[in-house]
């Protein structure tokens, strides 16, 4: 995978094999997971390919729940017969007397050869040479599915960086149009706590102490100032951007800015003095949602 691309956990690859005995198809599919996690379903006799399949996959995948399938289909039964000519000797001769004894039709070689024990079937086993030889183009074809997996979620990866980069140029606008806002200028800041600190003081009489005034005051700054929240949305938005650049394996950083975004959207709602600036933070909160589903599947 090149650093310069992102990659989706979502693929599937098919490749077809095969040899002048065998015939295969390796299947892989992969969904999205928390890390890497291998699964290998193959024909009896081919457990031993597992540890190798498991290496090649974790040089070229992070995160993932992969699939690997191998199906094998032999082209040309390699059989041996052998028939047992001493025990075929015995029932020809006892079918003879029965023949003699009870006037009955003699038995058919076909119906000799049927009875148990007479003609035996055996799968010629190969030799170590060419097991060793189809097992090489066996792992050949399953590097070739997974160089088309890689191509799979990196395509997929490329259509959904795109979409992120939408989603955090929507994140981007609700920020500088709520710092257009007037309600979020020092001035309009000052104002709004002057006024409260005159009800706060018609309320108690005049009577409050300077310190307890203080408290209140810095109470109220903090209850109303929201700059800091815009910076640092502004700071999740470009950190982002520098991810997608970078490329790679981003989705947990990733995954851990949108949890912060998340943050930063609720706590402005929550301190938001002005209903338009309440709109802007639930539509954030909006696109905020819409950008973590995204990066739940980025690897």
């Amino acid at each position: 995978m090149t650093s310069s691309a992102i990659a989706s956990m979502t693929g599937f690859a098919r490749v077809q094999g095969g040899n002048d005995l065998y015939s295969w198809i390796w299947e892989v599919k992969s969904v999205n997971g928390r890390g890497l996690e291998i699964r290998f379903r193959g024909p009896q006799g081919f457990d031993s390919l597992e540890p190798d399949l498991r290496k090649r996959l974790k040089t070229r995948l992070q995160r993932g729940n992969v699939n690997i399938s191998l199906s094998l289909k032999k082209l040309t039964p390699q059989s041996r017969v052998s028939v047992d000519e001493a025990l075929l000797e015995r029932l020809a001769g006892l079918c003879d007397r029965l023949c003699q004894d009870y006037d009955v039709a003699p038995p058919r070689a076909d119906g000799l050869l049927a009875l148990r024990g007479v003609l035996e079937v055996q799968e010629e086993n190969e030799d170590e040479a060419i097991r060793q030889a189809m097992e090489r183009a066996l792992m050949d074809d399953f590097d070739q599915a997974l160089d088309n997996l890689e191509q799979a979620r990196l395509a997929e990866g490329q259509q959904m960086g795109e979409l992120l980069k939408g989603h955090l140029e929507r994140i981007s606008q609700s920020v500088s149009a709520a710092e257009q806002l007037e309600v979020t200028r020092p001035e309009a800041m000052r104002a709004r706590l002057s006024q409260l600190m005159h009800q706060l003081l018609d309320a108690s009489g005049g009577e409050l102490p300077e310190d307890r005034l203080s408290q209140e005051a810095a109470l109220l700054v903090s209850k109303a100032d929201v700059r800091e929240e815009l910076d640092r949305l502004k700071a999740h938005v470009s950190a982002s951007r520098e991810l997608l650049e970078s490329g790679g394996a981003v989705g947990r950083r990733l995954d851990f800015l949108c949890q912060e975004f998340n943050r930063e959207a609720n706590t402005l709602c929550s301190k938001s003095p002005d209903p338009e600036l309440t709109t802007l933070g639930l539509d954030l909160k909006a696109t905020v949602d819409q950008l973590r589903e995204l990066v739940q599947n980025i690897e």
